[in-house]
Parts: C-alpha cells; sequence; structure tokens
C-alpha cells in the first residue's frame, strides 16, 4: 500500500526552558553563552552532601502555564528521580516530576486546513536540563559543558492527536507562541531553549489500533520537525510494506542526510526506575495562589487574533501576522489610538515598518519614533501634505532618528505639491516635449499615458499631487 494508505499518529514533548534568572534547585545563572563550565555549582554538580532549593519562581511559571493551556493544577505534586546514566548528567540521575505533575489534562486549539482543532495536552511537569556533550571539540575528544545542567524545563506532553507533520508544525508554532506570550519562554530554537521530541507511529487507515512508536529526539526547527516527521512515516511504511516490524526506539534527525537514524532503543518507564525524590518534599500550591495565577494571565494569542479580527475589521492574514509577536501587537494598538484608518495602519506595518525592522536588525523596543509620531505620519500623507512615496522616506529617517515626520518633511522639502498652476507648467512642459508620444496616445495607445505621469513625476522630484497630475493630464491630452 502506498504511504497515503496509512495513518500517522503524532504525540509532541515540548521541553521549555524558563525564564528564570537562576536554575530550578541552586543560584546559578541561566544566561546563554558563558564560558564552558562557568555557571556551576556543587548543587547543579551533583556533589556529594548538598541539597537542592526550588526556585519559586519556577513553579510559578509551570502553574501560569497550566492555566494558559486550560490544564487541571495538581494541589500537591511530587518530584522523582529519573535514574540513568549519561556524561552530562553528574548526579546519574534526573530531579523531574513522573506519576504527580503540577499540570494534566489541558488542551491548545490550532488551525488546520479543515478547520479548528482541539490538541489534548496529557500532561506538564517539572524538570531540571541536564548538561551539553561537545564532540569533537578537538583531538578527537568529547567534552562536557554543565553550564545547563539544573536549568528549570517544562515538559509538555500532548497526547496522539496530531495526523501530519503539518499539524505537528501548527501545534508548536502555537504552543511557542502561548509560552512566549505569557512570558515564561523565550521561544529561542536555535539556542536551545524551545525544542521537541516526536512520536511518530503509521496504521492503516481505517485501523483504531496504533501502530509501533519511534521517538524523535531534540528537534529544534519547524522545518526540521516537518522534514523528519514526513521521512520517518515513509520509512516506517516502507518497513511494514516490505514485511518488517517498526522496532520501538529513539531516531535521531540527520540534517546533512535528512534521514532518521537509530540513536537506541527506547526506554520504558520502569527502565529509568522513577522513585520519589528524598530530597525534595511534595509541592503544595494553594488554591489562593492559583486564583491569583488566573487572573494574572495576559490575553492569549488567539483570543488577540479573534479580537484584532473583530475590533479593527483586519483581515485573518493582517491579525495573524500582527498578533505573532506580543510586543509588535502591542505597539500596533498603540498607533491605532493615534489613526483611527486600522487596515491603512496595518498596511504601513506589514510592509514599512517591518521591511526597517528587518533591514536595520532593530528590535521593537528600540524604536526612536512615538505612536503618534506615526499616526501623525499617516495623517499628512492622507491629507496630501506628504506623498505616499515621500512617507516611506519620512518614515526612514523617523526611524534613523526619532525626528517628528512634520520637521522632516519641513527639512527635506518633501511637501506634496498641490499647487495647480504649478503643476500645469510642468504638465505643458513635458507634452510640448513629446509631441511623438502624444499621437501615439491619441491613436489608441493608451498606455502611455503611465510614460507621462512618469515624466511629470520625474519633473517635479516626486512632490506634484498625483490626482492633480493625472487630472491636468487627462484634460491636456483630450479624453
Amino acid at each position: 500500500m502506498p504511504v497515503s494508505d496509512f495513518q500517522p499518529v503524532i504525540g509532541l514533548e515540548v521541553h521549555a526552558q524558563l525564564l528564570t534568572q537562576s536554575k530550578i534547585f541552586c543560584g546559578c545563572s541561566t544566561a546563554f553563552g558563558a564560558e564552558p563550565n562557568r555557571n556551576t555549582c556543587p548543587v547543579c554538580l551533583g556533589m556529594p552532601g548538598v541539597l537542592p532549593v526550588l526556585n519559586q519562581r519556577v513553579a510559578e511559571f509551570a502553574v501560569r502555564t497550566g492555566l494558559a493551556l486550560e490544564c487541571t493544577i495538581r494541589p500537591t505534586s511530587v518530584w522523582s528521580r529519573k535514574n540513568y546514566f549519561y556524561p552530562d548528567l553528574p548526579k546519574g540521575y534526573q530531579i523531574t516530576q513522573f506519576d504527580q505533575p503540577i499540570c494534566e489534562h489541558g488542551r491548545l486549539v490550532i488551525d488546520t486546513p479543515q478547520g479548528e482543532k482541539t490538541i489534548r495536552i496529557l500532561r506538564i511537569h517539572m524538570e531540571e536540563d541536564a548538561g551539553k556533550s561537545v564532540h569533537d571539540a578537538g583531538g578527537g575528544q568529547s567534552l562536557v559543558d554543565l553550564n545547563r545542567a539544573g536549568v528549570p524545563l517544562l515538559e509538555i506532553v500532548s497526547q496522539p492527536d496530531l495526523r501530519d507533520a503539518d499539524e505537528a508544525v501548527e501545534y508548536l508554532k502555537s504552543m511557542r507562541d502561548v509560552l512566549v506570550y505569557l512570558g515564561v519562554n523565550d521561544g529561542n530554537l536555535e539556542e536551545g531553549s524551545f525544542r521537541c521530541d516526536a512520536n511518530v507511529s503509521v496504521m492503516p487507515k481505517g485501523s483504531t489500533t496504533f501502530g509501533q512508536r519511534c521517538e524523535l529526539k531534540n528537534l529544534n526547527s519547524f522545518r526540521f520537525l516537518k522534514q523528519a516527521i514526513e521521512y520517518e512515516i515513509a520509512r516506517q511504511v516502507d518497513v511494514i510494506e516490505s514485511g518488517g516490524k517498526v522496532v520501538q526506539e529513539t531516531r535521531l534527525w540527520d540534517v546533512n542526510k535528512g534521514v532518521t537514524r537509530s540513536m537506541r532503543s527506547k526506554e520504558e518507564a520502569h527502565d529509568y526506575r522513577y522513585f520519589p525524590e528524598p530530597d525534595l518534599p511534595p509541592l503544595h500550591v494553594s488554591a489562593e495562589a492559583i486564583d491569583a495565577a488566573a487572573k494574572a494571565l495576559p490575553e492569549l494569542p488567539r483570543a488577540k487574533l479573534q479580537r484584532f479580527i473583530s475590533q479593527y475589521g483586519l483581515p485573518a492574514y493582517d491579525a495573524r501576522i500582527l498578533t505573532a509577536e506580543r510586543p509588535l501587537a502591542d505597539y500596533f494598538e498603540a498607533c491605532a489610538g493615534h489613526y483611527k484608518d486600522y487596515k491603512k495602519l496595518s498596511n504601513w506595518f506589514l510592509g514599512e515598518l517591518m521591511r526597517l525592522l528587518k533591514e536595520e536588525g532593530t528590535p521593537l523596543s528600540a524604536l526612536r519614533f512615538t505612536p503618534a509620531q506615526l499616526g501623525a505620519l499617516l495623517g499628512a500623507v492622507d491629507q496630501g501634505t506628504v506623498s505616499a512615496n515621500a512617507g516611506k522616506d519620512v518614515l526612514g529617517e523617523m526611524f534613523r532618528t526619532g525626528k517628528a515626520p512634520a520637521d522632516i518633511i519641513a527639512e527635506k522639502g518633501l511637501a506634496q505639491v498641490s499647487d495647480t498652476g504649478a503643476i500645469e507648467a510642468v504638465v505643458d512642459d513635458i507634452l510640448a516635449k513629446n509631441a511623438g508620444e502624444i499621437e501615439k496616445y491619441r491613436a489608441g495607445k493608451k498606455q502611455v499615458f503611465g510614460f507621462f505621469v512618469g515624466q511629470v513625476m520625474r519633473a517635479m522630484k516626486g512632490k506634484g499631487n498625483p490626482a492633480l497630475v493625472n487630472e491636468l493630464l487627462k484634460k491636456k491630452l483630450g479624453d
């Protein structure tokens, strides 16, 4: 049977580094990019005789995330030891949560070509990250950097509700948006602070029995997630169609070869010999704390997207881009307080402003002009004080200097010419110099009209009022 006769079944385990200043059980910094093994202490190095102390902020972020994903928050959750040996795990075990995680039974709604789809969240638990093995660091050696050891993570485990690679990507993007909006994660895939594992299996269409799953480990880009899942689906179908059986295992995505390859056999929970962590008491979260966290939740991306469509009358495409990042959405709303043509405002955001931010590499927080100044510029364009093209130049100057649009227009002489007499003189001059083109136009070659407009605007250095230029040209040409 071809791949299309099989139904993929996919679940994701998202690992999100929490935006705390210090690690989960000690005071070491979580800053990225430090000298190897600089951010370490006896606690995160697993020295004998030390005791972990929970970072309260980690628990607060976990509760906040659970509420945003409509989870049930456990009043009491329990820490466990997950035992395994790996060179970058100095204690020989990981402190995590197992049978009593802090959050359970949530959901996340995503968009698919068939409409909205709800993906169930099985659980969210807190845990510490391991260190990092650096292979081929020189001389064929493998080195270990323990700066990441003890960095706080949330693991968010979905039910196997995803049915293709595109749904998995949409789920991961939506999850990232929620976590960034909440301020609990920076959404940075390149630095590994937001990554996922994908559990993939296939079954014949119409079947209700899931196939044997494989885990694709440490996928740190949306593109790699899609490529790895699509490859793995095809590989499993090929194994089945060849008369073989899919083996439960953990596989890695080989970026260079574009294939998944076996890493190790997949462990079951009993292989890790989980047991309650003896050095940490159960975590109790009061009803008052949960209620306070619920009241403090910000407007989430999906709700903001719908509000932008309804409140500002924006197309879904515009609203989706504007609400993708919370700072951009906030800035749009600040500007909307000074300029009421919201679709035109959106056009300037999606066009000129986004272009300038990208080209200059400037974060939105470093903008030098105010929402009121942007509103004043767009008002000047509407009133014909400056043309739309000149307005783009003015915005560029505002972007670089923070000067008021009126000052820039005056300094650079960008004010639009709306004097009928002045424009008519230029039109007459252009027509006098292009008798041949006039003949072509009057013979029916109407596209020559654009040539005349261009010549007039060039002669006026782009400052001529386009409406008056068009009107006078048509009048002179006998239209």
